[in-house]
């Protein structure tokens, strides 16, 4: 009987990426998934023993036991167990943990074990990388355990502070707790501005002899002095101009042309890609890095987590030969674009996210709707960034009196599409706007002046693009934490999104940020947040030789004012507001409290009775409800914390919509 001949074991995370890769290797390899994470930290305690070094006690989770069970065994017939997990520091901490959990270097059974990476999930990136193993990278390991512990540390130490202080249920993250502060600092700048109103005036011109060539100027200069935004502060201020004009002549005092150009974007990295799929798609960044996950699974991007710009000098070739053969040379640079990361974090050893295969056009993938937008927005991006700039004509005409007491200047700004260059595939907003040919010290004539008054906004609270790029800005996080950061806080019921999916916190995420602003606000402090990411980087390089000592100095003292925090911050206790309404249970009166989940209604008989009811949350009246005719449209909020639309006379009308009566919908995932 022939001897059956062992096969190489590769593991990666997921099923959808072994089976890609399997597609590859020709049946040389058996290829399987460790379906994740197989050791984590306990979820009952902390897990982390601060007496010895701040070890972590890592545990295989009940879940994933059988999968261990089964890969080690598989492991254990196998000539050479291959690691392909992610590129990232967690895909090597899960190569790390998969060595420890299937028993991979347990002494005289020590497998031969090897580590490979790609950046993309193609059959020559996998080649590539098979031929070039390395071993477990233990600096990604120890800079990704830092992260962990550290996490761990603030989060099962700090949130029990929250309990007793607070109310039961409420949670503190390093990063979450930084972003909570962002959007709170944002609305405490909303709340205190004091808004100003200011002025503009435009007049209506045409050149003389041409009153069909009509054109709009602004008013920018007065007795040679340029305005500024809140320069004309009233309607008595602005008659008085207007009066001062009525009867003035005009010509141009300068006609300006000249060629400005719009730079091609550069290719996206991961926070550059959660923007733009909010900003076009409407995606969440949860939403855009579930699907990304997906398409790089399957072998269609390259790695979505990524702070890089760099292309391959393949894919820049072969997106130059597809341009010049789909769109004309005129589209292709001679000279390949190179991008340069302003982060001071980047880390520029990976690619930007791409197609893999650029020439694989979006409408030949087999892909749900969701991952083909996706994908041609990605794919878009890639080819714009190859591309040459857009060019135009601006014009510039500046228009004064010539009598009249003060002097004024008027000024119209003219812009037409010369070369429309990577606009051709990447469209963007600009708004063309022609003006007549005009020579300087021509004559014009004034048709009418309008004046309009405006009042200064202020800061707009934050979307979902916003909040991925300050958190960049600042350095809270690494491009794989931004989408779930964003996550937790609306889980936690810290901020929910407004109809204009914005950023409000609830009053619950304003309590909680209160107290850590007051208590703790080294935990809050983003540029503590952003130098310990500049900590883990050095950990990553090699530059920060200990882990241990890292976590070390953070905990001491952190541990010692906790302690002091407990005896000296008393407990919150917001007094319940009264209603009208009695307990249908007791016949007590009910009051509003403020629990995890916000503002809920419980008897003032408590603990007697237990009775609750939730509030039903409810915005402007819409119209009349078009089932039932007699009630009105209401926004309300779901559970789960969704808008959606309902009948005022609800239950006696189950009229219910996502949609806002004759508009669109307001959730986007």
């Amino acid at each position: 009987m022939a001897k059956k001949i062992k096969k190489d074991l590769i593991i990666v995370e997921s099923p959808t990426k072994a089976r890609t890769i399997g597609k590859f290797l020709n049946g040389k390899f058996q290829v399987e998934s460790s379906f994740g994470h197989v050791r984590d930290l306990p979820k009952s305690r902390l897990g982390i023993d601060v007496e010895h070094d701040f070890t972590p006690q890592y545990i295989v989770p009940m879940k994933v036991k059988k999968r261990v069970g089964a890969l080690k065994k598989i492991a254990g017939g196998a000539e050479r167990v291959i690691l392909a997990t992610d590129e990232d520091r967690e895909g090597e901490a899960i190569a790390w943990h998969l060595v420890k959990a299937l028993g991979l270097e347990d002494g005289e059974k020590t497998k031969n074990v090897q580590r490979i990476v790609f950046h993309e999930i193609t059959e020559e990136a996998i080649k590539e990388a098979m031929e070039h193993p390395r071993q477990i990278d233990e600096r990604l390991v120890d800079a990704q355990q830092a992260r962990r512990v550290l996490d761990r540390l603030v989060g099962y130490l700090l949130s029990p502070f929250l309990w007793k202080k607070i109310f039961r249920g409420l949670s503190a993250g390093r990063v979450q707790s930084a972003a909570l502060r962002l959007i709170a600092e944002r609305e405490e700048e909303i709340k205190k501005f004091k808004p100003e109103e200011y002025w503009t005036i435009q007049g209506v011109f045409f050149p003389e002899k041409k009153k069909e060539e009509q054109f709009t100027a602004s008013l920018y200069k007065v007795s040679d002095k340029a305005l500024d935004k809140l320069e004309i502060k009233n309607k008595e201020m602005a008659d008085g101009i207007v009066a001062d004009l009525e009867n003035c002549n005009f010509e141009t005092e300068k006609v300006e042309k000249k060629t400005t150009r719009r730079n091609a974007p550069s290719p996206f990295t991961t926070s550059t890609l959660q923007q733009e799929a909010n900003k076009r798609l409407r995606f969440t960044a949860r939403q855009t890095m579930r699907l990304a996950q997906g398409l790089y699974e399957r072998g269609l991007i390259t790695y979505m987590r990524t702070d890089s710009l760099n292309l391959s000098a393949d894919s820049i070739g072969k997106a130059k030969k597809w341009l010049e053969n789909n769109l004309g040379k005129e589209y292709a640079l001679d000279t390949p674009r190179v991008f340069k990361n302003k982060s001071r974090l980047a880390q520029e050893a990976h690619e930007a996210v791409r197609p893999s295969n650029p020439l694989l056009k979006p409408e030949s993938i087999e892909a749900d709707n969701q991952e083909k937008r996706l994908y041609d927005l990605i794919w878009r991006r890639f080819f714009a960034s190859q591309m040459p700039e857009a060019i135009f004509d601006a014009l510039a005409i500046d228009i004064k009196n010539t009598n009249g007491k003060n002097s004024y200047i008027f000024r119209a700004n003219g812009l037409t599409l010369k070369f429309d260059g990577f606009l051709k595939i990447w469209p963007s907003k600009f708004t063309e706007n022609e003006l007549p040919d005009i020579a300087q010290g021509e004559s014009v004539n004034l048709i009418e002046l309008k004046s309009e008054g405006h009042f200064t906004e202020p800061p707009p609270r934050y979307n979902e693009a916003s909040l991925v790029k300050v958190l960049e800005e600042y350095g809270i996080g690494r491009p794989s934490t931004y989408a779930p950061t964003i996550s937790v806080i609306q889980t936690r019921n810290y901020v929910e999104k407004n109809e204009q999916r914005r950023f409000q916190p609830t009053e619950t995420g304003l309590t909680v940020d209160q107290v850590l602003k007051e208590h703790f606000p080294e935990i809050i402090d983003i540029g503590f947040t952003a130098q310990m990411e500049e900590t883990l980087d050095k950990i990553a390089s090699g530059d920060e030789s200990s882990w241990n000592s890292v976590i070390k100095n953070f905990y001491e003292p952190f541990k010692k004012h906790l302690d002091i925090k407990y005896e000296e911050v008393a407990k919150i206790i917001k007094e319940p507001e009264k209603t009208d309404e009695v307990c249908d249970k007791c016949g007590k009166p009910m009051v509003i409290k403020v629990g995890r989940f916000g503002r809920f209604m419980a008897c003032s008989g408590f603990p007697d009775c237990k009775n609750t009811k939730k509030i039903m949350e409810e915005k402007a009246i819409l119209g009349e409800c078009p089932k039932c005719k007699d009630g009105k449209i209401i926004m309300k909020r779901t559970k789960t914390r969704r808008f959606f639309y309902g009948c005022s006379r609800y239950p006696d009308c189950d009229y219910a919509s996502w949609k806002r009566p004759g508009g669109e919908t307001v959730n986007s995932d």
